[in-house]
């Protein structure tokens, strides 16, 4: 079998099974497509001695029968998720030369499973942006061209590394972190699935945390199955993470029958913004007419909390980034700022954060202090903690009234160009969340899931929103969406 770089997560697992191909060779595949792509910019730390090694261990368990679906199955780890001895720097200038002494619950779960880390992924600097242009690394770029056009387009972010390599056939699948939509964003972006799991679903143990009561990890994947193979993996309770639901993971793939009939598909009204491209709309009507030709009803419903997400949601998560990165100040680990004569620690807490933060998250640590701050804490933080109450009521009389799922647009547009978005307008950028935050905010799951082309021939995505701790029902959905979608473009491949 040549191109096995090419095969998603059950085809190549079914094929491990068979002797057909052995984990060594799709390890070594994948990391030839690695080498190849240094222009996409998605692995920022190679790991080969490592994927070899662990690729070696899969090919003998298997050899023994007793090897769970994950086995042998090369993938890539966002560099938020830390590795034992392996850089993991959350894409940020603070944590240079930071090797944990401990691997996080999430890819450890993967590694005990047999899965292949094939290095760490490219992302915006403590997961805060949504085109991957605040790296330390450097931007990543999309796989996808708009037409016969040579501009570098956004893979989306924060998970923008993860989104490049797997819609590039670098990787087999790959982890993403979803704060305000930084999984199912980028998944949209370069048509593949990505899901964001109910809050406390998969353990936040070990990842480096950005907004705590909105972080959580998932998988990113080229289709449904393969996300809910991966994802069984990737949940479970922990008992290092005090947010973590004691919950037996249900068998995610079991539940793929395909068969959605009787189910309530709700549509929200509040989703169609002002100036939403038509293209946008279209595709979220024929989304909407491909779930009712499979047998869901599909109801009109209303959020009316909505428009106060984006306010309330870049309240809270600056609030949470600010207490979060107070810990780096250059004593215990990462960078320590050069000291003058006569500096104390003020001085070293001000130089190393000044040299060690990036602009954007310079800025969401301010925001988050002065909404903090006495003066400002009620006026701010604890009204947008009240906009929240309501909108996660909003999705609770929803699904309260029978309502299975909710069908929206994932992005409010197509991928753009990197530098097209610039700092002159950070408002600009933050308005691509304007779909995906509700669902962080409410500790939903949901789902993104690629549904056509725009006219430039980039991808576009639709998202599923379920009821709490119901991700089998929703990813059934989603599968039913994905066969009715028959999406199968790739990028052309001109790295």
């Amino acid at each position: 079998m040549s191109d096995l770089n090419k095969l998603g997560l059950a085809e190549a697992r079914d094929a491990l099974r068979k002797g057909d191909v052995t984990s060594v060779e799709l390890t070594e595949s994948c990391l030839k497509a690695i080498d190849d792509a240094d222009a996409l910019n998605a692995f920022v730390h190679k790991t080969p001695e490592i994927a070899l090694e662990r690729a070696k261990a899969a090919d003998e368990r298997i050899k023994g029968g007793d090897a769970p679906s994950m086995c042998g199955l090369p993938i890539g780890i966002k560099d938020l998720f830390c590795t034992k001895g392996v850089p993991s720097q959350a894409a940020s200038k603070i944590l240079e030369g930071f090797k944990p002494e401990y691997e996080s619950t999430v890819s450890q779960q993967l590694a005990d499973a047999g899965a292949v880390m094939l290095g760490k992924l490219n992302m915006d600097e403590f997961a805060m942006g949504s085109s991957n242009e605040t790296s330390v690394y450097g931007n990543a770029v999309s796989p996808w061209r708009r037409g016969n056009d040579d501009a570098q387009l956004t893979p989306g972010g924060s998970s923008g590394g993860s989104a490049s390599a797997v819609a590039a056939d670098l990787c087999l699948a790959a982890t993403g972190t979803d704060t305000g939509g930084s999984i199912r964003q980028p998944a949209a972006f370069v048509g593949i699935t990505g899901i964001k799991p109910t809050y406390g679903r998969c353990s936040r143990w070990g990842i480096v945390a950005f907004a705590s009561s909105l972080d959580q990890a998932g998988p990113m994947t080229k289709n449904v199955r393969d996300a809910a193979i991966m994802l069984e993996t990737m949940c479970g309770h922990d008992a290092k993470d005090s947010t973590s639901a004691e919950l037996a993971v249900p068998n995610f793939e079991a539940m793929l029958t395909g068969d959605i009939k009787g189910k309530k598909i709700g549509i929200p009204k509040e989703y169609r913004m002002d100036g939403m491209p038509a293209e946008i709309e279209k595709l979220w009507s024929e989304g909407a007419e491909m779930l009712k030709a499979a047998g869901a009803e599909i109801v009109d419903i209303s959020l009316p909390h909505t428009k106060y997400a984006l306010p309330a949601y870049y309240v809270i998560a600056p609030a949470e980034a600010s207490s979060n990165l107070a810990r780096y100040d250059g004593v215990r680990y990462g960078r320590r700022a050069q000291l003058a004569q006569g500096d104390g620690i003020t001085e070293m807490y001000e130089k190393t954060r000044a040299e060690g933060f990036g602009h954007e998250v310079q800025r969401r640590v301010m925001v988050g202090t002065y909404v903090l701050s006495a003066g400002f804490y009620d006026a701010y933080y604890n009204r947008a903690r009240r906009v929240r109450t309501l909108i996660k009521k909003d999705f609770e009389d929803v699904f309260a009234a029978g309502v299975d799922a909710i069908l929206t647009p994932a992005t409010p547009s197509a991928a753009f160009g990197l530098g097209e978005m610039t700092e002159a307008d950070p408002v600009q950028m933050y308005l691509n969340d304007v779909f995906t935050v509700t669902v962080n905010l409410a500790g939903l799951p949901g789902v993104a899931v690629p549904a056509g082309l725009d006219k430039q021939g980039l991808p576009l995505g639709l998202q599923l929103i379920g009821r709490p701790w119901d991700e089998g029902d929703l990813l059934n959905t989603a599968y039913a969406l994905e066969n009715a979608a028959g999406f199968v473009a790739k990028p052309g491949k001109w790295w």
